[in-house]
């Protein structure tokens, strides 16, 4: 009897009616002021650069958002980036770019790593999971990337000894570890993350990622309920490609970080719907999340035909950072209704749509 009482009791409040009574949306209270317009730095880039950081102009127009864009030609074979780019930032505080082309071997230095370096975006963030509606071998990734940006194998200390033989020299130092370890536990706690992997080579580096993870195992200590762990990078990327559920938020150095991001971010869904930025103590550039593609080839460029997804979902964590959550809601919601859709899709994602025929379906469902 008991028993039917209480199915009755759960039936009823399952009911559509009370359901449409009891259901609340969330309530965010604005601070006075929080409504003001941000006026944000915008880098249109190298390759795809120009075309998926105007899809990003559109949809901000589009939804009234209160931003204004603050826009700067910048390229990757320039000597060095325009001082007013700099002083824009830092005025503004928040960029969002598209790709700089970083020439390989000879020539100049990455004007990437030059802006991480001037503004101490030590914090590279790169999320990694499955979208709903597009096909995948693995099912339940959902892997954050939290990466070192400022030292390591990026230090760019490199010179000739002798005639044929080149020295490089990878720099870690216990304050820049310390503080990468501390900003991914934070993370974890303030996002209800469970565990955190630090991804090293310590087997054989023993010196310098001895002294990463000794940094993370310190950090660690200060947060008893979130799991931590450490796992190998050769070891990291098998398991990636085989298990990556298993992983939750890694914690890494630069270069072991840009590599598992752009692997995790492929068995995910691809690096055209992954979002990403840097950020620092006063500063935060938003990009797309996995440096693979970023720039593009040079037929996407032609046909016009880049993916607009990973920078538009790396402007609605911009959205975020600067407090306007339902701006952001709004649009994350409206590029899963597409790529839920399947109608329109770029051919990454298995379709032959041009950028502009996916920002206009991102656009129509942004009522």
């Amino acid at each position: 009897m008991a028993r039917n009482q209480s199915l009755q009791i759960l039936k009823q409040l399952t009911s559509p009616a009370l359901r449409c009574c009891t259901t609340r949306s969330v309530t965010y209270m604005p601070r006075p002021g929080d409504g003001d317009t941000r006026t944000v730095t915008l880098i249109p880039g190298d390759g795809i650069g120009p075309l998926v950081t105007g899809a990003v102009e559109q949809v901000m127009e589009t939804m009234h958002a209160p931003i204004v864009f603050e826009k700067y030609e910048v390229h990757g074979n320039m000597k060095k980036i325009p001082e007013g780019v700099v002083e824009s930032i830092k005025k503004n505080k928040v960029c969002i770019k598209g790709g700089l082309m970083t020439p390989v071997g000879g020539g100049v230095s990455s004007l990437n790593v030059h802006l991480r370096k001037e503004l101490d975006l030590f914090a590279s963030l790169v999320h990694c999971f499955n979208v709903k509606g597009l096909p995948t071998r693995h099912r339940n990734v959902d892997i954050v990337v939290i990466r070192e940006n400022t030292e390591g194998e990026y230090a760019g200390l490199e010179h000739e000894v002798v005639p044929g033989v080149v020295e490089s020299l990878k720099v870690i130092t216990k304050f820049c570890s310390e503080r990468i370890a501390q900003y991914a536990f934070e993370y974890a706690y303030l996002n209800n993350r469970k565990k955190v992997t630090a991804v090293h080579k310590a087997n054989i580096m023993k010196l310098a990622d001895g002294l990463f993870l000794e940094s993370c195992r310190e950090i660690a200590a200060q947060y008893p309920t979130i799991e931590y762990n450490e796992i190998i990078v050769d070891n990291c990327c098998m398991q990636l490609v085989s298990k990556p559920e298993q992983f939750d938020v890694m914690v890494t150095p630069n270069l072991y970080g840009n590599l598992v991001s752009n692997v995790a971010a492929g068995i995910a869904g691809g690096t055209g719907v992954m979002p990403g930025g840097n950020v620092g103590p006063d500063h935060a550039v938003f990009e797309q999340g996995a440096s693979a593609g970023n720039v593009g080839k040079s037929e996407l460029v032609e046909d016009k035909k880049a993916n607009p997804v990973a920078l538009l979902l790396s402007s609605a964590m911009m959205l975020r950072h600067l407090q306007f959550p339902s701006f952001a809601d709004r649009l994350e919601t409206a590029v899963q209704r597409v790529i839920e859709d399947g109608q329109y899709r770029t051919k990454d994602l298995g379709g032959n749509s041009t950028t502009q025929e996916v920002v206009d379906a991102v656009l129509a469902n942004l009522g």
